[in-house]
């Protein structure tokens, strides 16, 4: 089988770190996914394996959005053509009778090129073989569905792909994030973050602008080796063939170990409700004991010793603190930076150059992506001293 795991473009290099990691990159012999990493889908990689390899990558991917299922491709240059071998395809393995769907479709140079009536046809050949409720067509195309199963169809100089939605609901979505700040990082990115920083995951880590908690609580998941997928639930799970027996086997295999040596993860925000709202995530994650959460200036972070990292998230003053002026903060920072952890390494997302050149430290050229509908990089540095 063959299936995309979903990113935030720029974070295509990590997904496939991660994918290396579970045995599931480079793909196999005989795929048709790529064999590279320079052969990369933007926004997305690209691996195959069975239905187990597929519960895996949900359950374990920390920088994919959703997991994707080549379902089938096939030529098509007519309404009756296409209905006829979408119709072919094996619904019945992954649609109970009267599921609710949704389609999503694209047509980019082809002689079918009108999106609804694409969607329409392809309901009617599900339907012919497993009976379903009519289509409902998302307004938003990167609208985060839970329920209903999210069916793509793609449509490239007549040729069609169609993919199936296996996640639901956006992978970001760990379950214990119920109440987030003024404007949360997603878990996804700030795993990015965290793998694009490479914290060797012994040192000290430290996050001066904690928010909601977000970076150390995936620090504390990726350096045991927790699962994010734990505490959620999955669109495979409602398919016919979903194999019970077998996801119940990676959910009862032995937790890791905690290490005997427990890196210091540090968090402080100067916002108390922030602070208390990280530590309940913390606990809803299973890590509350492993993060020391403060409230604190940045001007006042307590420093383990280290040296170490700081990953961090500041404020953009696009979202949050959008009237003030964010310069003497970022200044600040850079100070204590200098003052408190000569020799450490610095991993930050930003999306004002400007801002960064206030702090006087030195940062590489970034890797740049989409936040939120912002454009940020991740810059990385080395702080020296004064």
């Amino acid at each position: 089988m063959e299936f995309f795991a979903v990113c935030t473009p720029g974070l295509e290099s990590f997904t496939t770190q991660e994918l290396g990691a579970l045995g599931l990159y480079p793909p196999g012999p005989g795929s048709s996914a790529p064999e590279t990493p320079a052969d990369e889908e933007i926004g997305g990689v690209s691996f195959s394996g069975g239905l187990i390899d597929l519960y895996r990558a949900n359950l374990n991917l920390r920088t994919a959005d959703r997991i994707l299922v080549r379902f089938g491709t096939f030529h098509a240059a007519a309404f009756t053509e296409f209905r006829r071998k979408a119709g072919q395809l094996p619904w019945e393995e992954v649609l109970q009778p009267g599921s609710p769907v949704v389609f999503r479709v694209t047509c980019r140079q082809s002689r079918l090129y009108h999106q609804k009536a694409v969607a329409e046809r392809l309901a009617g050949a599900i339907a012919d073989r497993v009976g379903l409720l009519p289509p409902v067509l998302p307004r938003d195309e990167n609208e985060d569905l839970q329920g209903p199963q999210l069916i793509m169809a793609r449509l490239v100089n007549d040729q069609v792909t169609i993919s199936l939605d296996s996640s639901g609901s956006l992978l970001h979505r760990r379950g214990y994030r119920l109440a987030g700040g003024k404007a949360p990082l997603r878990e996804t990115l700030a795993s990015g973050l965290l793998l694009a920083s490479g914290w060797d995951g012994a040192s000290p880590l430290i996050d001066p602008f904690c928010g909601s908690g977000t970076i150390p609580i995936e620090a504390a998941l990726q350096v045991h080796n927790l699962p994010p997928g734990l505490n959620r639930s999955f669109a495979f799970m409602n398919w016919p063939s979903f194999e019970a027996q077998e996801w119940q086997s990676l959910l009862n295999k032995p937790a890791p170990r905690l290490k005997g040596f427990i890196p210091s993860l540090s968090a402080s925000d100067r916002d108390q409700g922030v602070i208390e709202t990280a530590r309940e995530n913390a606990e809803r994650a299973g890590v509350g004991r492993l993060i020391e959460f403060s409230c604190r200036a940045v001007s006042s972070i307590d420093v383990p010793a280290g040296p170490g990292w700081v990953v961090t998230n500041p404020p953009f003053g696009v979202r949050v603190s959008r009237q003030k002026d964010l310069r003497n903060l970022y200044a600040q920072f850079g100070k204590v930076l200098r003052s408190k952890c000569p020799g450490w390494q610095v991993t930050l997302l930003s999306s004002s150059l400007p801002l960064i050149r206030n702090t006087g430290l030195r940062f590489d050229q970034g890797i740049p992506l989409s936040h939120g509908g912002l454009r940020v990089r991740i810059l990385r540095g080395r702080v020296e001293a004064d």
